[in-house]
């Protein structure tokens, strides 16, 4: 059983590795035996992160908007490590409002700016589209390898926007609608690259996460938590067994599967 969960002399690539779950992904990884490639914007970041906090692995810059930079991952990876087991396409943003106080009107639809609906498009779905393809296309030729896509709960139910209000009733903010269409394509792109690579030995599947404590208020914790069957928000560290099960030949057998760990948010 071990040997199942093992990732030993397995090389794998994490996009937004700097994140908060995605230096969890990459303990994960590592801690199961794989050679990690850190992946993200800051290159000195990532380097660091390798070497402070993994062991044989390595920190790379890649922004995953251009075709050029994973191109260029690309390369280096297969110069150090020879070969590429493993993505994870964490790489996600979250909308940020430039004025706060703006950001309740801005955050309604009705006002949404068509310029951050467009930069969560290319950050969410195009860069999960061309990663895939880069290196997707590499592990074809070697008709081995395991994607594992970062969709999240938005991307299956809608966002109850009662959630983001105050203490007093206000709506202080609307979970805008670019985060939760673009992980709906990413769940329905796993799909179809699963049905197009099966053949070619690559699974892909989606891991679609609930919501991670992060210093948000007693307050919202409190209401997320009432919504969750097992009454809390989840830890960073949660999602790391279901990521090495996807990653690893446990799940030999699972391609085009949706992975939902969200403490139950979803079956409500």
């Amino acid at each position: 059983m071990n040997n199942l969960f093992s990732l030993k002399g397995k090389t794998a690539i994490v996009t937004g590795a700097l994140g908060l779950i995605g230096q969890q992904h990459c303990r994960a990884l590592n801690e199961a035996g794989a050679c990690v490639v850190v992946a993200d914007i800051n290159e000195h970041e990532c380097s660091e992160f390798a070497k402070n906090h993994l062991e044989y692995s390595i920190g790379l810059h890649l922004d995953v908007t251009k075709k050029e930079t994973i191109n260029r991952l690309l390369k280096d990876v297969l110069l150090h490590y020879r070969k590429i087991d493993i993505l994870v396409n964490n790489a996600a943003i979250n909308d940020m409002f430039e004025n706060p106080k703006a950001a309740t009107e801005e955050s309604k639809f009705e006002n949404y700016p068509l310029n951050l609906w467009q930069k969560s498009l290319d950050v969410n779905l195009t860069g999960v589209f061309l990663c895939s393809q880069v290196i997707g296309s590499q592990m074809v030729s070697r008709k081995k390898g395991s994607i594992i896509n970062i969709g999240s709960t938005y991307g299956v139910s809608a966002p109850d926007q009662q959630l983001y209000q105050d203490s007093d009733g206000g709506q202080s903010f609307y979970k805008p609608p670019a985060y939760p269409v673009t992980k709906a394509g990413v769940i329905m792109l796993s799909k179809y690259l699963a049905a197009y690579w099966g053949k070619s030995g690559i699974r892909v599947n989606t891991l679609t996460p609930g919501g991670v404590k992060n210093g948000q208020s007693d307050y919202f914790i409190d209401k997320y938590s009432m919504k969750t069957p097992l009454g809390r928000m989840a830890e960073s560290t949660d999602y790391k067994g279901a990521l090495v099960f996807l990653a690893s030949d446990a799940s030999a057998y699972m391609t085009g599967a949706n992975l939902v760990v969200d403490g139950g948010w979803t079956c409500w």
